[in-house]
């Protein structure tokens, strides 16, 4: 058997996390063969509420989960942690701006920036999902000078995948026949999902969709996507963003696929214009556990305005949370 991997996992006892958790302690992200540790943190009101989850955790009699820490110390979760799912952050609800967000949830990923720079392995792989995931994964990155700013990432594989089911539904085809689909920016009605070098069954995206199909369902669907299931269901979105997580997680240490790509929301090396050091979402390769920013894309005139609509939005949120940094 397999020395066990330790995984931390935050706002454990929330929706995202009761979808992951489970997931996690039945091999999806790391295969059947390797054992796990999971580390749960959570606030000290919710432990009691995540001993619950512990004891169905227990119940299911995973093969995989040789043990579960719950705790209401960051460095206790982050000990020696090789992944790091950053779920806990206050919710969305039906009414809230943005920018309630931002300001409720900063204070929550300096104080994790902090702890995983001070105990979390030297290699971790730390992906944010707690909104606003970008800006929140910036204030972790710049609390954490020990560890290499490529031990973070922000999800936009939510923002990915829904990309990818809504072309391969238009085109009457399966999601495995699309490729190349690109997210960029960042993970608000702003981002940029982008068809311009999507592929579907080896045709270009473009020349099977109607422009105006493109420019006024596509793009506006897919950056109001999650508010509609707020709407729909009351709550924002609990299973897909678990399963994105995974997906994230599990491309990250695996790799892309030949001849296709991702979107990850990553620190700018300068890539497109953007500036350096912004935690931006572009078409990321992954080799060997590193993920690479495509280069080289032609980038015209209409996605080259929404780029930097993102990254000015991205600065506006910077300039929120500077006196964190």
């Amino acid at each position: 058997m397999k020395t066990p991997v330790d995984i931390a996992v935050t706002g454990a006892a929330g929706q995202i996390s009761y979808s992951l958790l489970f997931r996690l302690a039945a091999g999806d992200l790391l295969g059947p063969d390797q054992p796990i540790v999971l580390r749960l943190l959570e606030i000290t009101p919710a432990l009691e509420v995540l001993k619950g989850v512990v004891m169905e955790l227990n119940d299911c009699a995973f093969p995989l989960l040789n043990k579960v820490i719950i705790t209401d110390d960051a460095k206790v979760a982050f000990d020696n942690v090789d992944y790091a799912f950053l779920v806990g952050a206050r919710p969305r609800k039906e009414g809230m701006l943005r920018s309630d967000l931002l300001s409720q949830n900063a204070e929550i990923f300096r104080v994790q920036g902090k702890a995983l720079n001070d105990v979390a392995s030297r290699k971790v792989k730390a992906l944010v999902t707690g909104n606003p995931a970008n800006t929140n994964a910036f204030l972790a990155i710049n609390n954490a000078p020990d560890l290499a700013p490529e031990c973070f990432a922000a999800m936009a594989m939510l923002d990915h995948t829904r990309a990818i089911s809504m072309l391969a539904q238009k085109c009457g085809v399966l999601t495995r026949d699309v490729k190349n689909i690109s997210v960029w920016g960042n993970h608000s009605c702003m981002q940029y999902p982008d068809l311009h070098h999507a592929w579907v069954k080896g045709q270009k995206a473009l020349s099977l969709v109607e422009q105006e199909w493109f420019v006024n369902e596509f793009i506006p669907t897919l950056q109001h996507r999650g508010t509609q299931v707020i709407k729909a269901r009351g709550q924002s979105s609990a299973a897909s963003a678990a399963n994105a997580a995974i997906k994230h997680m599990f491309t990250w240490i695996n790799g892309t696929e030949e001849g296709d790509w991702v979107s990850m929301a990553v620190p700018s090396d300068g890539s497109y214009g953007i500036e350096s050091g912004l935690v931006f979402s572009f078409p990321v390769t992954v080799t060997d556990g590193v993920y690479n920013i495509v280069k080289g894309l032609d980038i015209n005139e209409f996605s080259l305005e929404r780029l930097r609509q993102n990254e000015a939005e991205l600065i506006e949120e910077r300039q929120a949370v500077r006196h964190l940094l």
